[in-house]
């Protein structure tokens, strides 16, 4: 079980974006690296041609590595660690290890 998910927020905790909030659009397992909206801006230089339409100078998003976020837990509102516990039913969950909630 992983523990930054797709649509969770993630706070940036090194680099040059360090303290953005951003959710996460995309989570590369296998390079260990994931897709922050708004974080790791690049400018790229793009050639003209039929698949794209603007030339020139263009910002997009770059992967960060997973080591350099931490999630965000709903209930305290601060980057926290996250650990696994079980529900009940034997489900297994994330949970805060700051405020021991349930992240799920």
């Amino acid at each position: 079980m992983s523990t930054i998910r797709k649509e969770d927020t993630v706070e940036v905790i090194a680099g040059k974006d360090k303290g953005k909030r951003g959710k996460v659009q995309q989570v590369l397992t296998k390079d260990r690296k994931l897709m922050v909206e708004g974080a790791n801006i690049v400018k790229r230089h793009t050639r003209p041609n039929p698949q794209i339409r603007q030339a020139g100078i263009v910002q997009k998003e770059s992967p960060l590595s997973l080591s350099k976020v931490m999630l965000v837990c709903s209930h305290c509102d601060k980057a926290v660690k996250v650990g696994h516990g079980f529900l009940e039913d034997g489900k297994k969950v994330r949970v805060c290890r700051s405020c021991k909630e349930v992240i799920d």
